[in-house]
């Protein structure tokens, strides 16, 4: 019997093909009042191997979902600022960012250990549980007109945290991916990689503080960059700018051995408006979110959804511990930091499940340690099922609580 070749569609066609379903079901979830990116892993999954078998994940797709993540990540840092990152670090806000992050990431650790995972594994599972997506997080408030209210202010402030640190540990982990697994090598490769991550943290901190400087001088850097982009001629020079500014940052965590979205994520962190001015910043923000979520996003969300196989998973003990583990301990945590921070109960309460939403932040995770190794195709699609169950839930979760605050 002739084996006939496997039917491969050109890679523009898979493209076009790939970028139009997947913004269809995405716009389909916006008017529900749903984050974009699930209709998109729809999108993927129904295109992929799962369903219809039209298209794989090519080298050329994976380019384009690395240039997402890049963007996303820039997305994310510019909702942040590192005033607000010194503020989630601060007072009761701590006490609520630590223990919603640090019970969520142990309780992870546990389930993954419990069902026999490698050790790697079982961290990036508790890594994946422990995080909350900022960006989706913003995004819900928005919706619900409550991202100016107190309890929307301290979800944002310790999403804040737990991004920054999943970020962080995430850094570590992507330098320990080649050594030997014995306890005396893990032990000195953490404690290198912390030194180059505390090294970089403090030129991140310096700039930091040069750029506060310059900020306090009434629009000195925004009047040096608009005299600078009167003299050139190219287009979308502000873009190109300030694109250098954070690829800088990149190619710095490149060079020591960290992934390129730590340095994306902190120097999207140091660009705000009092430095560079409103006008110039949300110019930026406009021109990075039309390039990411009207191209570049919903591919890189797709392109999860062609790696996706729900065939793969045969543990389902597991994956429904994972989804379980997922909400119980991150609004626990967040309820017990609520309480101890003296917010009231329904406060708490709202608290905790406006931290649920893992979305981006965690599938961006999920996928860099999918394709780093660190965990197989069947742990990867549990913890997209579980980003997908956690996002789609929150906003009625949230819209529940919220109303009855009103009581």
């Amino acid at each position: 019997m002739i084996d006939l070749p496997k039917f491969e569609l050109p890679f523009f066609a898979a493209l076009l093909l790939l970028l139009v379903l997947a913004r269809f079901f995405g716009e389909i979830f916006e008017r529900m009042k749903q984050p974009a990116m699930i209709g998109e892993i729809i999108a993927g999954i129904i295109l992929g191997p799962t369903l219809l078998n039209f298209i794989h994940r090519t080298e050329e797709l994976k380019v384009i979902s690395d240039l997402g993540v890049f963007l996303l990540v820039i997305l994310a840092g510019l909702e942040i600022n590192f005033d607000d990152i010194l503020k989630s670090m601060k007072g009761r806000n701590f006490v609520i960012s630590l223990l919603a992050f640090v019970l969520p990431i142990v309780c992870g650790f546990l389930i993954g250990k419990l069902f026999g995972q490698s050790v790697m594994t079982t961290v990036f599972i508790g890594l994946c549980v422990a995080i909350t997506a900022l960006p989706v997080s913003v995004r819900i408030l928005m919706d619900l007109g409550k991202l100016n209210t107190e309890v929307g202010q301290k979800i944002i402030s310790v999403a804040i945290f737990d991004d920054v640190l999943a970020l962080t540990i995430l850094g570590i982990l992507l330098d320990m991916k080649n050594i030997d697994k014995s306890f005396s090598a893990v032990t000195t490769a953490t404690v290198i990689t912390g030194i180059k991550l505390i090294a970089f943290i403090i030129v991140a901190y310096i700039s930091y503080r040069v750029i506060k400087h310059f900020s306090q001088k009434e629009n000195f850097v925004e009047s040096q960059i608009d005299k600078l982009l009167g003299i050139l001629k190219g287009k979308e020079s502000l873009f190109a700018l300030l694109f250098m500014f954070i690829l800088l940052f990149a190619t710095m965590t490149e060079s020591i051995g960290l992934h390129f979205i730590i340095g994306s994520f902190f120097a999207s962190m140091l660009l705000n408006k009092k430095l560079i001015g409103e006008k110039n910043l949300d110019l930026f923000q406009k021109t990075t979110s039309s390039m990411a979520m009207g191209f570049l996003a919903p591919i890189f969300f797709a392109g999860i959804g062609l790696e996706f196989k729900f065939s793969a998973i045969a543990n389902y003990p597991l994956l429904f511990a994972i989804i379980a583990v997922s909400f119980l301990s991150k609004i626990v945590g967040g309820y017990i930091g609520g309480r101890i921070a003296h917010l009231s109960h329904r406060q708490s309460v709202t608290l905790a499940y406006g931290l649920n939403a893992r979305g981006i932040m965690e599938l961006v995770i999920a996928n860099i340690a999918f394709r780093e190794g660190f965990i197989n195709v069947e742990i990867f699609s549990m913890l997209v099922i579980m980003g997908l169950v956690t996002t789609l839930t929150t906003p009625f979760l949230l819209k529940y609580s919220f109303q009855r605050l009103k009581v």
